[in-house]
């Protein structure tokens, strides 16, 4: 018989604030009884990492292990390194330093955000105060990024669906979006100017936590224009949970 646990994988970080709203969001889970849950980091978080989280629920008699990337893009290259060390896929697209995982369980990897509808509403809610005539108004939809070619694609795939689903839920004229890597947001800015310069820009980030992209990078990188942006984040958000369970349903049911 099949014993399910549920491991979150999420970007490490020096930042007790970071792990903090990480472990609020697992904590969070509603997930059936005698299903255990472990929230690991890629890196730093001693204790915590994905080698500990295996090992963890291996221990509890788990033999079926649902991870959970806690990512905004699969356009990241550190799901391509993670599901290589799983044993997910045989050999990782580009060169890393991580190693296969001892690992017993079978794996059974979900997908990381990229344009989920239940993301395009916490991303709506944060940015809604923004508005004020949707039907004069631009959005842009700002992502890290990469510039590694088929994982920019699929950034800028997730990226774009997202942005269609926000101009659906607001009424927006326009969407677009940016990455910061390449960094596309000042060109992008430019050509929205000179097209429609009765316009108003507003502009949202898509990053997991608020931090030194959202309230450095981006910023810096729209100096001279005009724009409206508050620089929220979706953590912290209680639809962030809801998501988590249903990467899981599929496995375990409710």
């Amino acid at each position: 018989m099949n014993s399910y646990g549920i491991l979150v994988i999420s970007h490490g970080s020096r930042s007790a604030e970071w792990v903090r709203l990480v472990d609020e969001v697992v904590q969070a889970m509603r997930v059936p009884a005698g299903v255990p849950v472990f929230s690991s980091f890629l890196e730093i978080v001693e204790g915590r990492l994905i080698q500990d989280g295996i090992t963890h629920l291996e221990s509890l008699g788990v033999t079926d292990i649902i991870v959970i990337p806690f990512f905004v893009s699969s356009g990241s290259t550190h799901i391509d390194e993670i599901s290589y060390a799983l044993g997910v896929k045989p050999e990782p697209l580009l060169p890393t330093d991580m190693t296969p995982f001892a690992i017993q369980a079978r794996i059974h990897f979900t997908s990381p955000i990229d344009d989920d509808p239940i993301i395009a509403d916490i991303l709506y809610e944060k940015m809604k105060p923004l508005s004020v005539d949707p039907a004069r108004e631009i959005v842009m939809l700002v992502g890290h990024g990469s510039i590694e070619k088929g994982f920019h694609l699929r950034w800028r795939r997730g990226l774009e669906q997202l942005a269609s689903r926000l101009r659906a839920l607001g009424g927006f004229d326009e969407v677009d979006v940016a990455m910061l890597l390449p960094d596309q947001l000042p060109r992008k800015l430019k050509g929205w100017r000179e097209r429609k310069p009765e316009h108003e820009l507003l502009v949202v980030p898509l990053f997991l936590s608020e931090g030194y992209f959202t309230n450095e990078v981006i910023p810096a990188r729209m100096q001279g224009y005009t724009y409206r942006y508050n620089g929220k984040a979706l953590l912290p958000h209680p639809l962030l949970a809801r998501w988590m369970e249903r990467q899981a349903d599929p496995f375990i049911g409710k």
